[in-house]
């Protein structure tokens, strides 16, 4: 069945099976959001401007700023939730990308999973040391030949 005649189609669908294209559709939404982020700045900005200079007959120097405390900090919430949702959006492409990397590994983890579990039941066999070297079979450097210890130093001095 074609997809454009699907009732049941949507378009995000198609978007959400491929890690790029949400990570370029969560690009785009992020920036329209930083835009209406500036444009919001700018209104918080200039409503407070406003706001702290309306003053009413008998006010002292600071109620028009206690008047508008709670505006400013509604838009500044406003504001610190924009922020938010944006940085959201990054991470959640992050992620998404991740859990497909995720994906593709998990069989490739599974294979080594099973390789390690077969060598564990079923180990080879040991090699067997080859003899080391007698003394008397030994070149010419035969200070630094096999163990030593301390009490059998000959004629060499210790550290």
């Amino acid at each position: 069945m074609n997809s454009n005649n699907d009732p049941n189609h949507s378009p995000l669908r198609d978007v959400a099976q491929n890690p790029e294209a949400t990570a370029r559709y969560l690009a785009d939404v992020q920036r329209v959001l930083l835009d209406i982020g500036k444009k919001l700045e700018t209104l918080a900005h200039e409503t407070r401007v406003h706001l702290r200079d309306t003053h009413v007959e008998g006010d002292r120097w600071y109620h028009a700023r206690l008047r508008a405390l709670p505006v400013e900090k509604a838009l500044g919430q406003v504001l610190r939730n924009l922020n938010n949702l944006t940085q959201g959006l990054e991470k959640s492409a992050y992620k998404r990308r991740a859990h497909d990397e995720a994906v593709v590994n998990t069989a490739a983890e599974r294979k080594e999973k099973e390789l390690e579990k077969w060598r564990k039941k079923n180990p080879q066999p040991l090699q067997v040391a080859s003899n080391p070297p007698q003394e008397g079979a030994q070149s010419q450097n035969r200070d630094y030949g096999g163990p030593t210890s301390i009490f059998d130093l000959g004629n060499r001095e210790s550290a």
